[in-house]
């Protein structure tokens, strides 16, 4: 017999080899009906394959992410089955579960392309193997015979993977007709998936390098129910609709130039007014919470980024060393702001009664992305982060994480992020080469997380292998308005680059000592951070952040006078807008301010001219955005209402 501990703390004893479906069925057949896979010790596992120790236990459904994923994964396997029935002789390269569906890369036979119409034949067929309910079917294979099995199937990309995996670790899974090299996991069978939409085709580079052939990425979701199908393809149009850079370009944000450089953002005047006012924001707050501003320049000596690690972790994947006139000198542009801080803590000696030292930098890196991986501002080449790093003593990195954590908080607050998870980022449990430092040093960063995130209350999950290769961090994983997961703001303790750059301060025992560093980014990086918000609001920002607040519309020629003197005055107030003194009827002018997504339209005519009055209207309430006649002292105490009750001061 052998005991498996429950979610709730429970054990159930039950017999050897029993698999996550019998243990289901003995609970309930609904719930057996509902299972897509198990959680066995943290790992995810097939339903039906044999448990043979004492385990902690979990039954996965759809209402779990790991089950979703799993459907997902199972799904991608549907599609080949019916690609390769359809298409003989195509082979595959790999095909994941990701966020919000699957994609698999697929080498097509010769001659044959793949276009968006040919997507509904492809669905017919993967909804036509679903309802065979063809079990998915795992076996453990040796590396020899699964490279025996692929070489007499002529599959170059699978013997390709087989050449990185030990002999003992391999497994292949069959449905039907199809068989694949896989570690799994998978649902019961085929029967589950009940709704399938291919979204899109796309081209992809052999293990992602543009070197490599291209192949064909077909992109798809799966669901157990239409309806979820339905709902999720809704979902889809209004992202559409929100996209930052469909909006990005519709407000004059910011563009892009293959001439500069693709992956390098252009922000234009709108743009750049409200990233400067974000940035004032964020030192506002830090100048509050005990932070020090520094400059640093965009690049550095190459033995700078060896000391730190970066080198050798990131070099080969990033811009290549800058060459000087001098022999042998070489300048990296720079990747992480964090060096350049260990360099300015350095510059003297310290003291204990120095710290902590809060360094705080609008640090502009660079990072060599591939051109297929580029999107937008959500993956660039040149970005912003708002860093900042923290020296202190032991006994205060853990007030100094929950003091962070407060300001990140309020970042969220005032931008209207409501809903969000923290993930406690910890290193792998089985494979340590990865990342740098002691092990003691490691256990007593990652239980200072541990420990913050309780004491603040923190709605948290733990998700091991997905620290810095230099230590563990606290990831704060956002939803937006349409429920998509983003993770926005990062906090990170680090033992390891104190070590590397021999960084000391003296103690009151007058000994040396090292000091520990926090890293944090509560926005991350700023272009990312406005690609996420730009989509959250729709390109409807905040009253306190957007470009325009207002809009002074005359309805005839002869208000142009008055609209340029109340735009004077509101200047006075701090409030930002134009006038939109065109010779057009103020009905156009009304629906292009709609559009433009401007909060408030000031609409003057005879009667405002002659009180030294505003007739206030909010844009997007239609009728009930009707606020009436107002003076523009009254409008700016508004205004200021508005701002304040979304925009409290940060104290430390």
């Amino acid at each position: 017999m052998i005991q498996l501990t429950l979610p709730d703390g429970t054990i159930r004893e039950v017999e050897k080899n029993t698999t996550a479906l019998s243990v289901a069925k003995s609970i309930s057949e609904g719930l057996a009906r509902n299972v897509l896979a198990a959680e066995i010790n943290g790992e995810v596992w097939d339903s039906s394959r044999p448990i043979t120790e004492d385990a902690t236990f979990k039954l996965l459904t759809w209402n779990d992410k790991e089950g979703k994923s799993t459907l997902w994964h199972s799904s991608a396997h549907l599609m080949a089955e019916a690609l390769e029935a359809l298409y003989p002789g195509i082979k595959f390269w790999v095909g994941p579960a990701i966020e919000n569906g699957f994609y698999y890369d697929c080498d097509l036979p010769e001659g044959t392309t793949l276009s968006e119409s040919d997507l509904p034949k492809i669905e017919e067929k993967m909804l036509q193997l679903a309802r065979e309910k063809n079990e998915y079917i795992r076996k453990d294979i040796s590396k020899q015979d699964a490279i025996n099995y692929f070489k007499n199937k002529g599959d170059d990309y699978k013997l390709d993977l087989l050449e990185n995996l030990e002999d003992g670790t391999i497994t292949l899974y069959s449905q039907g007709e199809f068989t694949d090299l896989c570690r799994g996991p998978h649902i019961p069978h085929t029967g589950f998936i009940k709704a399938v939409k291919l979204l899109n085709i796309a081209g992809a580079y052999f293990k992602g390098d543009e070197n490599n052939k291209q192949l064909t990425r077909i992109y798809g979701v799966a669901f157990p129910k239409n309806k979820e199908l339905q709902e999720h393809l809704q979902l889809l149009e209004e992202a559409k609709k929100r996209d930052h850079r469909k909006l990005g370009k519709e407000l004059d944000l910011f563009t892009f130039s293959q001439r500069v450089g693709q992956g390098l953002p252009l922000w234009l005047p709108k743009g750049a007014a409200l990233r400067e006012r974000l940035i004032d924001f964020m030192k506002k707050a830090q100048i509050n919470a005990g932070y020090e501003p520094v400059v640093s320049p965009h690049i550095g000596h190459k033995d700078l980024y060896v000391c730190s690690g970066h080198y050798a972790k990131y070099g080969k994947d990033s811009f290549q060393p800058i060459q000087t006139p001098a022999e042998d000198e070489e300048f990296l542009l720079r990747p992480m702001n964090c060096p350049h801080h260990c360099e300015i803590y350095k510059s003297r000696p310290r003291s204990y009664k120095d710290l902590p030292i809060r360094y705080a930098e609008f640090g502009t890196v660079y990072r060599y992305e591939q051109s297929g991986e580029l999107h937008g501002l959500t993956r660039v080449r040149g970005f912003t982060q708002d860093d900042a790093h923290l020296f202190c003593r032991q006994d205060q990195v853990e007030d100094e994480f929950k003091k962070v954590i407060d300001l990140v908080l309020h970042v969220f607050k005032a931008l209207d992020f409501q809903e969000y998870t923290a993930q406690i980022s910890l290193r792998d449990k089985d494979n340590r080469s990865k990342y740098i430092g002691s092990d003691e040093n490691w256990e007593k960063a990652e239980q200072a997380i541990i420990n913050a995130s309780a004491d603040k209350g923190l709605k948290t999950v733990v998700e091991y292998g997905e620290a810095a290769f230099y230590g563990p961090k606290l990831d704060f994983m956002v939803k937006d308005a349409l429920g998509r997961s983003w993770q926005l703001g990062t906090i990170q303790v680090d033992y390891s680059l104190p070590e590397r750059f021999e960084l000391e301060y003296i103690g009151s025992d007058n000994a040396k000592h090292r000091p520990v560093m926090i890293h944090r980014a509560p926005f991350g990086s700023l272009e990312r951070f406005i690609a996420v918000l730009i989509e959250h609001c729709a390109g409807k920002f905040p009253l306190w952040l957007t470009p325009d607040q207002v809009a002074v519309l005359p309805t005839s020629e002869k208000h142009n006078d008055y609209a340029k003197k109340v735009l004077h005055l509101l200047n006075n107030y701090d409030i930002r807008g134009f006038v939109d003194d065109r010779n057009e009827r103020v009905g156009k002018k009304i629906r292009d301010t709609e559009l433009k997504k401007i909060p408030f339209m000031l609409i003057v005519g005879d009667k405002e001219t002659e009180t030294n009055t505003i007739s206030v209207r909010q844009q997007g309430l239609g009728e009930q955005g009707d606020l009436g006649t107002k003076t523009v002292e009254e409008f700016s105490e508004l205004i200021d209402e508005l701002i304040k009750s979304r925009l409290e001061n940060f104290k430390d």
